[in-house]
């Protein structure tokens, strides 16, 4: 190799040299810098600590459902209602809406219980089967009872495409009254009449039988029977005392039920939107509170006497 030529080689090789130290510098230094010190680390977990924090919550110790005792002793037991505790304390905007609805609805459904010899708690089963609104199940249970068509039937509801009473909160109420009074006839705990609401009677008895058991608290009988009382538990302490679970509120933002006045109805309605219209009300406001009226006419061949409610 003549020498210029061997001296260009060597410059090569510098500047070559050159330019991978200065790249092997660059990537240390960046490398570096994208890794966080200690006192950063410590300043960032400040920061969430301060401004969110996660606690356990601590279940009453003599937990009860309608007078019987919940036997926390049981481990089991005591994970089922603890997770129930969880999800529904920290579902917050869940619970506030419970808090909300409760405050309008509650009213009506109380004194039904009290007349019906049923305990105050039974309420509970409204919120936790339908937070307190006219739904639908997959399985076609509706209302805020849930209640299947048959069911609804066999304890005195009306069901059909034009008048469906499982949408009528004071009759539909009556009717799981009626139900559950029936199931503690049967079963001889609250407990388990109210696993029975959720899971038929016919299961809970082969439950029973095929296991050897006699109270719900021992039961194998599904996931969602057996986190059923948990939940309930759950909105009754929640809903009892919500500013003890987290929950903030004024009075003012709690929802009311509308006043109304109630007509007399024992012949076919036409149009159900010209009846709203003839009581100085709107079609809407008029369902709002006759959810029962499924279409824009009553057909009431047999003359039946219904009630129904006008707003003010």
């Amino acid at each position: 190799m003549n020498k210029p030529l061997r001296i260009l080689v060597i410059l090569s090789i510098i500047i070559l040299s050159g330019v991978l130290i200065n790249a092997v510098q660059q990537n240390n230094g960046e490398s570096h810098k994208s890794e966080p010190s200690p006192v950063a680390e410590i300043e960032n977990h400040k920061v969430t600590s301060a401004s969110y924090s996660i606690k356990a919550i601590k279940l009453p110790e003599n937990l009860e459902f309608a007078g019987e005792r919940v036997p926390l002793e049981k481990p089991h037991i005591w994970e089922d209602v603890d997770r129930e505790f969880l999800v529904n304390t920290y579902w917050q905007s869940n619970g506030l809406l419970w808090i909300k609805r409760a405050h309008k609805y509650f009213p009506i459904i109380e004194p039904i219980l009290k007349e019906k010899g049923l305990p105050d708690d039974f309420k509970y089963i409204a919120v936790i089967e339908s937070n307190l609104m006219n739904v639908t199940s997959p399985a076609g249970a509706k209302g805020f009872w849930q209640q299947l068509s048959g069911a609804a039937r066999e304890n005195g509801l009306e069901v059909n495409s034009n008048v469906d009473e499982r949408y009528h909160l004071e009759k539909t109420t009556r009717a799981a009254c009626d139900y559950l009074l029936d199931a503690k006839k049967t079963f001889g705990t609250w407990a388990l009449a109210a696993a029975a609401y959720h899971s038929g009677k016919g299961n809970i008895s082969k439950y029973l039988r095929e296991q050897m058991v006699d109270s719900y608290y021992d039961l194998l009988s599904g996931e969602n029977t057996e986190r059923y009382l948990p939940r309930i538990l759950a909105a009754k302490y929640i809903l009892s005392d919500p500013e003890k679970y987290g929950f903030q509120f004024e009075e003012s933002d709690l929802y009311t039920y509308p006043e109304y006045t109630t007509v007399k109805v024992d012949t076919p309605i036409a149009n159900i939107a010209q009846f709203a219209k003839d009581n100085n009300t709107t079609y809407r406001e008029l369902k709002i509170l006759n959810p029962w009226l499924r279409e824009n006419h009553l057909n009431n061949k047999s003359r039946k006497v219904y009630f129904i409610d006008i707003p003010k």
